[in-house]
């Protein structure tokens, strides 16, 4: 496994990556109302990334032919946006990511749109909360999978389920480098941290079954039983201290 540690100046320019998804989360999330389609969507997130000098991370990543995934109600990740109009009550998640001077940000959220269910607004509370409950373990000294156990321990507190089948990664000159980096508790405790390390930490957390399948358009993963599944994820670095979030 080749963690690459940053430079200070690697990590500022991930922070200026970071700092566009910051800004475009928040034009989404005005953006985000019933009537709206996921392809508007993507043209929004494609021309903001881009009028900042920046390149959307997805746009044609392994043929992915979306600038962002748009991925709504139970579909876990991955959805290609499309002529999809979102409806009063559903969910969408949002996977965004950002180059700039050759480094990456990456992020997601999970937004509700209009009213949404009671059940559906703990499910993204709880799949946010179980990443900051994971990051309290991101400091040198600590081991990787401290992380994924804390997500897991936090998301099962509440009966959902913790996907299995996507992780989070290392990020930098690429988008997905090592570490991988589940979110549920393994045998070992993984790689020491250490100061310079960054990573995408994303939760990927289920209502129902943890259990999926990847549709025919070779990208949209949505949960076997139908029910919602939420998303959220940040690019963090390690210091000597508390970790730095840089898309937040």
């Amino acid at each position: 496994m080749a963690i690459t540690i940053k430079t200070e100046e690697q990590i500022e320019k991930m922070r200026a990556a970071g700092q566009i998804l910051k800004d475009l989360d928040e034009i989404l999330h005005r953006e985000i109302k019933p009537g709206i389609t996921t392809a508007q969507l993507d043209k929004i997130a494609d021309d903001f990334i881009r009028s900042r000098g920046a390149i959307p991370s997805f746009k044609g990543y392994g043929g992915y032919p979306g600038s962002i995934c748009t991925s709504v109600n139970d579909e876990i990740v991955h959805g290609i946006p499309s002529k999809r109009l979102l409806n009063e009550g559903d969910i969408i998640s949002i996977d965004m990511g950002s180059i700039l001077d050759g480094f990456n940000g990456d992020c997601a959220r999970t937004y509700g749109v209009g009213k949404i269910s009671e059940q559906d607004q703990k499910l993204i509370d709880v799949t946010k909360q179980s990443f900051f409950e994971g990051i309290k373990f991101a400091k040198a000294g600590n081991h990787l999978h401290d992380i994924s156990a804390a997500v897991q321990a936090y998301v099962e507190r509440f009966g959902f389920g913790v996907v299995r089948d996507y992780v989070g990664h290392g990020i930098g000159r690429h988008m997905h480098e090592d570490p991988a980096i589940p979110n549920y508790k393994q045998k070992n405790r993984g790689p020491r941290l250490v100061k310079g390390m960054c990573l995408a930490i994303e939760p990927m957390v289920t209502a129902g079954t943890y259990e999926l399948k990847v549709l025919e358009d070779g990208w949209t993963a949505v949960t076997l039983d139908g029910r919602n599944a939420a998303h959220y994820e940040n690019t963090v670095c390690v210091t000597d201290g508390e970790p730095e979030i840089l898309t937040l």
